[in-house]
């Protein structure tokens, strides 16, 4: 475990915090001619053997390396299909961590990965996946019949309501599980402050009551996750 945090910490050093702006935008004009790119694959090279401490990894460095320039490079190239640079951003990092964990576990690759699978809390899984993008279905469906009564504020950022939905769920089934009710609260206050001044401008009291029965319902779909999943938890 330890030999893949390590790894880990390398690979956010070398990628986010030695990895300035200018190398980024460089690389991307002239892909494999920047001389970035190179410099770059140098810099996770010196940090894995800087953080190992040990020069007998200079081939897992190695490895390491030249998977990250190739990655990298991949990356670059596919920039040309994929226009959006989130999606390419998380699916290069997936890849970066993929090639970090066999590595830092070769030795027993398939003995590890399907004890971790073994020891993966699928009630937790289920109950995570669950507030985020099932639950905002369902708010839709329940609030439907009121949404087509809200004129639209063109001026909000697209599905910034989903998203907000979301993140605010997540958090309160977090909270419940560890046993946090007051933060909660804490929660509620925050996004009632937020919303005043918006509320209070716009005057209009079907927004204002479309917006308090979505935050009510939000968060009571959230704690009756929380609920369900602790009672599942007690009983297995």
């Amino acid at each position: 475990m330890i030999l893949f945090i390590k790894l880990l910490l390398a690979h956010l050093i070398g990628d986010f915090m030695l990895q300035p702006t200018r190398w980024v935008i460089h690389k991307e004009a002239n892909k494999v001619k920047s001389k970035y790119l190179y410099f770059h694959t140098l810099v996770h090279f010196l940090l894995v053997i800087l953080l190992l401490w040990d020069i007998g990894y200079w081939k897992l460095a190695l490895v390491i390396s030249v998977s990250h320039f190739t990655i990298d490079l991949l990356k670059l190239y596919a920039s040309n299909w994929i226009k959006k640079n989130s999606v390419l951003f998380f699916i290069d990092q997936a890849f970066h961590i993929i090639v970090l964990y066999i590595c830092a576990y070769n030795s027993n690759l398939v003995e590890h990965t399907v004890a971790l699978f073994q020891h993966v809390n699928w009630a937790l899984v289920t109950a995570v996946v669950f507030v985020t993008y099932p639950a905002a279905v369902v708010m839709g469906k329940l609030l439907e019949g009121f949404s087509d009564q809200i004129q639209i504020d063109h001026k909000s950022l697209p599905n910034a309501g989903k998203y907000i939905g979301i993140i605010e769920r997540l958090f309160v089934l977090l909270f419940i599980i560890i046993g946090r009710w007051e933060v909660i609260g804490l929660l509620i206050t925050a996004k009632s402050v937020f919303r005043f001044n918006d509320l209070k401008e716009s005057n209009n009291r079907k927004l204002t009551e479309y917006i308090l029965i979505g935050t009510l319902l939000s968060f009571g779909i959230a704690i009756l996750t929380g609920f369900v999943f602790i009672t599942m938890r007690g009983g297995l």
